[in-house]
């Protein structure tokens, strides 16, 4: 029988409790999650690539069907799946994801999207929200997990 392989995409800048719960459920209805992070050269990250990467791996180590990688040209087919599962938080989000979904089609008819609306907790959460209450030394404990808190902590502070 064949795996079914999803990838789960997004910038993680950083990794929330949000995409930890998309992921989470999604390990449950797949045999395989790829967490694929996104690099847009346009898009200014406070997290290089392989910080993005380590933060990932520790928070998921525990889920033993999920792995990491960079999200590529054509990396559907280059690892194998047909399925991109992404969260929605809110009907302001749907826009932007069907569009996604629709140049998705057009360049793979074989890419199907599924989505999951986020649980009520998490709908509010986003990496720029959280980024942007990290520099005012916010409890993030709430919003993200530790290993995570601790290197936006660090990060700000760098930053000054």
């Amino acid at each position: 029988m064949k795996r079914k392989i999803a990838i789960v995409p997004g910038s993680f800048d950083p990794i929330t409790y949000g995409h930890i719960d998309i992921i989470k459920r999604s390990s449950e209805l797949f045999d395989e999650i790829i967490v694929a992070i996104l690099v847009n050269p346009d898009k200014k990250y406070l997290f290089s690539l392989d910080e993005r990467v380590e933060m990932i791996e520790e928070t998921i180590k525990d889920i033993p069907n999920v792995r990491v990688d960079a999200l590529l040209v054509n990396y559907a087919k280059k690892v194998g799946s047909s399925v991109i599962v992404r969260g929605l938080r809110a009907v302001s989000d749907f826009e932007y994801e069907m569009q996604l979904t629709f140049m998705n089609k057009a360049l793979d008819e074989g890419i199907e999207t599924f989505y999951m609306m986020a649980n009520k907790q998490y709908s509010f959460i986003s990496s720029s929200i959280v980024k942007g209450v990290s520099g005012f030394g916010a409890d993030l404990s709430k919003f993200v997990p530790k290993n995570v808190e601790e290197r936006l902590e660090k990060k700000m502070k760098e930053r000054g």
